[in-house]
């Protein structure tokens, strides 16, 4: 398992998603509806609005976790979605050296399939990630990845007007 590295703009990224006093709020009905479209849309088991502290990932919305609201973020795969601006896919856990080992590949949720849409402010720093998880292999395509990137833009819309 490789942990994702720490983001150059780390400092400044944690001050940015505190300062949306966002963490460890109750759920919202707004996001609730999100993460609940996108695992019917995308017909997976798992769906979350995960945002990265520092040592954590904290589920503001989540759909299949039962009771889980955060993990470890030296496990996470939100860790290394927030490195870049793009979708970040992971086919097969199984078959990537990153993750084949991970604990929440080798055990439950038993992750196979990742995507996760990085959620980032307009000044560039990345929150976290609106993610659909299944447990079994498999791709998406284009149009898989525009409503992907359309429902964060709904996150990111509901975050701002939350924050405002």
């Amino acid at each position: 398992m490789m942990p994702a590295p720490t983001p150059p703009n780390e400092a400044e990224r944690l001050a940015a998603l505190y300062a949306m006093l966002v963490l460890d709020t109750p759920p919202e009905e707004r996001f609730d509806k999100i993460v609940e479209f996108a695992a019917q849309e995308f017909d997976v088991p798992i769906a979350l609005i995960s945002l990265l502290d520092t040592d954590r990932q904290w589920f503001k919305a989540a759909v299949g976790l039962g009771s889980t609201c955060e993990t470890g973020r030296d496990i996470s795969f939100c860790g290394h979605a927030i490195l870049r601006a793009e979708i970040f896919v992971i086919e097969d856990a199984l078959l990537d050296p990153r993750f084949a080992d991970n604990p929440l590949v080798t055990g439950p949720p038993h992750i196979r399939f990742y995507a996760g849409a990085p959620l980032i402010l307009a000044n560039g720093y990345a929150l976290g990630t609106l993610c659909i998880i299944d447990t079994r292999p498999r791709t998406v395509d284009s149009v898989e990845l525009a409503i992907l990137s359309t429902l964060r833009s709904l996150v990111m819309q509901e975050l701002e007007a939350r924050h405002a």
